[in-house]
């Protein structure tokens, strides 16, 4: 249940809410976590615009984009965080309209300590959040066969 923050300067995106959809829906897809509500809900980027003069290399340049993803501990093996800096830096150059975007798009994956992951007002342990898991998948299963029946 990851979460992404975009750090760019106001106007770099023409529509900051698809985005952000974007964002979080290809995250998911990479982690190939179960498409139920507890992932859905609880998978989320923000785009963060911030003012043109509050961005700047040593050069003076100020047209790069910083992305934040936070995951749970060991949520992302390489192949993920190879894909996963990938497509969202892919992501933030198509939202953009500029190809070039992609050398100035940095990409940060940071882990959540085991038990360092806050959902509905509780610090999850990754055990907790697997077996939160199961238990949402059982019920989604059960309901299937009851529509069934």
């Amino acid at each position: 249940m990851p979460m992404i923050d975009v750090y760019a300067a106001s106007g770099t995106f023409d529509d900051p809410k698809k985005l952000a959809q974007d964002l979080a829906a290809t995250l998911m897809a990479i982690e190939k976590v179960p498409d139920i509500p507890m992932f859905r809900k609880n998978t989320a980027a923000f785009i963060h615009d911030l003012p043109a003069d509050c961005l700047s290399n040593v050069d003076g340049d100020g047209d790069y984009v910083r992305v934040q993803v936070l995951t749970n501990a060991g949520a992302l093996d390489r192949d993920k965080q190879l894909a996963v800096v990938r497509r969202l830096t892919d992501l933030i150059a198509d939202a953009a309209g500029d190809p070039t975007q992609v050398q100035r798009t940095w990409v940060l994956l940071t882990e959540a300590p085991d038990g360092g992951w806050g959902l509905a007002g509780h610090a999850n342990t990754n055990a907790e959040l697997v077996g939160a898991a199961r238990a949402q998948l059982a019920a989604v299963a059960h309901a299937g066969e009851t529509e069934k029946e």
